[in-house]
């Protein structure tokens, strides 16, 4: 579920290209855009790569491959689920704290990978401070690519490497100094705990 202050900030937006364009055409060209964006991709037939996480409505790779996918993602449903839902240390599926997806936990990932001869579930959407986080006996992992996230977090961010024989390497980076601010300290915010 998309919250009202997305909607507010999102309008935001398109007023500000209206200001500096002359009208919001290239702002809903580009949001349109975002329509045909793949949800999922698929490393060497064993890495299944995907912004949040699984769906209760999804058990194997074909039922994404029949989305259809040039649309706006709906608030609720499969292709919501892939970009909003969570890992769990708990069993099974839980409601999201976050109001859109589920949490799951590793009985599920497990399942999937296995149903899908999968090794590995790389994701983002959760803000790590070190970059990245493994779960469920490393057979899902966060990466995080914002570092200090908001300009406040410290967090450290990390590009996932696999190589010709799939071995994993991260790359960890610190942000970019930026002038005539301060360097941030590394801290969990409030906010995230």
């Amino acid at each position: 579920m998309l919250t009202p202050l997305y909607f507010q900030y999102s309008s935001f937006i398109g007023c500000q290209y209206g200001v500096v364009y002359g009208n919001a055409n290239i702002w809903k060209i580009f949001t349109d855009l975002f329509d045909y964006f793949p949800l999922t991709a698929l490393v060497e037939s064993e890495i299944f790569c995907l912004h949040g996480g699984l769906s209760p409505s999804i058990e194997t790779l074909d039922n994404i491959r029949n989305f259809d996918r040039v649309q706006e993602v709906p608030h609720e449903g499969p292709m919501c689920d892939l970009l909003w839902s969570d890992p769990d240390d708990r069993c099974g599926w839980g409601i999201s704290p976050r109001g859109a997806g589920y949490t799951f936990g590793q009985d599920i990932s497990e399942q999937f990978n296995h149903t899908n001869n999968l090794k590995l579930i790389a994701r983002a959407h959760q803000l790590v401070m070190d970059g990245f986080n493994w779960a469920h006996e490393q057979k899902v992992v966060t990466i995080f690519s914002a570092p200090n996230y908001c300009y406040r977090c410290g967090n450290m961010a990390s590009i996932l490497e696999v190589d010709d024989c799939r071995s994993h390497t991260f790359i960890q980076f610190e942000p970019a100094p930026r002038r005539g601010e301060p360097d941030v300290t590394r801290r969990t915010p409030d906010y995230f705990l």
